[in-house]
């Protein structure tokens, strides 16, 4: 039997399956972020776009390019944030943790831009970070 994860947008005009195992959450502090999620952070499961499977609304997806060759979905209706995409990664979907129904199979795997996080929000202990960015193995895997 397939490991299945399931999410939607805060309408539920939009609902998806990922299957397989998930990757570790990868947590990002820069400010592009914080604006595009209206947050201190973004909670990002890279997953492969074969994984990721849409149950309905898809005609609800609105797409938004935020810098060159990274684009990020949204709910057109209620504005979720469903997930950012970059040319520089094909076929990977950088899906919002928090849409996953509880309980989600995954961890925190590191925090990225610490140096660019919220003045008010603290870093999580224990959890490796990066002042300036990703690690470079989390370009390499999903």
């Amino acid at each position: 039997m397939s490991i299945k994860h399931q999410g939607s947008c805060l309408c539920g005009g939009i609902s998806f399956n990922i299957h397989g195992p998930l990757a570790p959450i990868q947590v990002c502090h820069c400010s592009q972020c914080r604006q595009a999620q209206g947050g201190p952070v973004a909670t990002n499961i890279p997953v492969e776009a074969s994984n990721f499977e849409f149950l309905k609304g898809q005609e609800l997806l609105q797409q938004y390019e935020s810098s060159p060759g990274k684009i990020r979905a949204f709910c057109k209706v209620c504005g979720s944030p469903l997930y950012s995409k970059r040319d520089t990664r094909p076929g990977i979907l950088r899906i919002r943790a928090g849409l996953l129904r509880e309980p989600v199979g995954s961890h925190l795997g590191f925090q990225a831009f610490t140096n660019s996080k919220a003045s008010w929000w603290p870093i999580v202990a224990g959890i490796p970070e990066y002042p300036e960015g990703a690690p470079q193995n989390a370009q390499q895997n999903p």
